[in-house]
């Protein structure tokens, strides 16, 4: 009997305990208050120009109707691109510095990696670019994803 006793104690006790937590009014939960924010002087931001500056050039004839690292064949007439590091599919857009003209390519391919900057561009979008002729041109390529 004592210890059936002791057992019912024990569990009146726990209870009691229990009830008397719940019970226990709760600590007011402090106000959140906002610091003022005192006016900032307007900065004067330098627009500074996105992207990489680097060499484009576009591909030799004998590469049309080959197979690309992505697995495509080479079009000299769609708007695509080789870069060293790009993922296949980004989406590029390569504006010359010389004159100003832009267009937006596909990587799609691979070339070797050098010590500077540069592409790999179709000859559509060499045309597009206005340095068909001259072989190479001064870029900035911009990644749009």
């Amino acid at each position: 009997m004592g210890l059936a006793n002791t057992k019912w104690k024990l569990v009146c006790w726990i209870v009691a305990c229990q009830l008397g937590f719940l019970s226990a009014p709760l600590p007011l939960q402090a106000e959140k208050t906002t610091i003022p924010v005192t006016e900032q002087k307007a900065s004067a931001t330098v627009d500074k120009p996105e992207g990489v500056v680097g060499t484009a050039r576009y591909y030799n004839k004998r590469y049309n109707d080959r197979r690309t690292s992505s697995g495509e064949t080479y079009n000299p007439h769609k708007l695509t691109a080789a870069h060293p590091t790009l993922p296949f599919g980004t989406r590029v857009k390569v504006e010359n510095l010389a004159n100003k003209r832009s267009v937006v390519v596909t990587v799609n391919d691979r070339c070797r990696k050098r010590s500077f900057e540069f592409i790999d561009l179709s000859r559509a979008a060499a045309r597009e670019l206005g340095f068909r002729g001259m072989g190479t041109a001064r870029v900035r390529i911009i990644t749009l994803y």
